[in-house]
């Protein structure tokens, strides 16, 4: 028994040195923007290159957080993207689970079509998203940039989330019929429940690239008291040139929401079997 596991651990280990090489080459560069970010005022890119800061210098996050309104624009990103990321998985789960659950006339025509939009390049719908938004009185809002993050990868959304849905099986809902529950009830208390590590990945992308996105919003924001971080982010680094202390700790300022929200999910990301036995005895 004890050779059984020796080998059994044998086996994994080209697979952990694999995780590790992969987890070095993701942290370097973090490791590098930090170092550099704690520098004083590194007008050149430190080389050879420092992974660990020389001193807890937190100055140029201070200076990066105060100056060029850059905490409005952080601010003004924080509530696009929350707002977006909530009604995007309501809007997409709620698609989802008709297209997965429920049976309804001109259902597959429907579902096809939608999937025939994800083929459209994003850049091809910009002019058509620009005038509709523009026609709708909604230039300048963010009513309007969030229109468009949600209907822009509604179709890439709904096809993700319905194939999560379609592994419930149909035996967990039959209770909830008998007892007389509508499909708010199983969408709300078995399926979402039960999808929840594929929603929280959902979440996280959902999340990303609604804050990480420039081109709509240059587009659709005007006043520069309403612009978002990627905006704020390249005007930074043009108004601060070489300055890669300041433009590396900007930098990371962006990256914390993401990790935040990662932190957050991460207990839904590890869940699995959740459904074993469920359906026994």
């Amino acid at each position: 028994m004890k050779k059984m596991n020796v080998v059994r651990v044998l086996k994994k280990i080209p697979f952990w040195i694999l995780l590790m090489a992969f987890m070095v080459s993701a942290l370097i560069p973090f490791l590098y923007m930090l170092a550099t970010a704690m520098t004083p005022q590194a007008y050149t890119l430190p080389y050879p290159p420092i992974l660990f800061p020389q001193s807890l210098y937190l100055n140029n996050f201070v200076e990066a957080w105060s100056s060029n309104h850059f905490s409005d624009y952080f601010l003004n990103s924080v509530y696009v993207s929350v707002l977006s990321t909530v009604l995007i998985i309501l809007v997409s789960s709620l698609a989802g689970y008709g297209f997965a659950r429920m049976n309804f006339p001109g259902k597959n025509v429907l579902f096809h079509l939608l999937m025939f939009s994800m083929m459209v390049p994003t850049l091809t719908n910009l002019v058509s998203q620009f005038l509709l938004i523009k026609n709708m009185k909604l230039m300048d809002t963010y009513l309007g940039l969030i229109l468009t993050y949600l209907g822009t990868g509604i179709a890439a959304n709904t096809f993700f989330l319905r194939s999560c849905f379609l592994s419930i099986p149909h035996a967990l809902e039959e209770s909830v019929v008998i007892d007389g529950g509508s499909h708010w009830t199983i969408w709300f208390h078995i399926v979402m429940p039960l999808s929840a590590p594929a929603v929280g990945t959902f979440a996280i992308m959902a999340f990303s690239n609604v804050w990480d996105e420039f081109l709509y919003a240059l587009t659709i924001i005007k006043s520069p008291n309403k612009r978002t971080l990627p905006i704020a982010l390249k005007m930074f680094q043009g108004q601060n040139l070489n300055n890669w202390s300041l433009i590396f700790a900007a930098s990371i300022i962006a990256l914390l929401p993401i990790l935040f929200v990662y932190i957050i999910m991460q207990k839904q990301l590890i869940r699995g079997g959740i459904m074993d036995g469920m359906l026994k005895g």
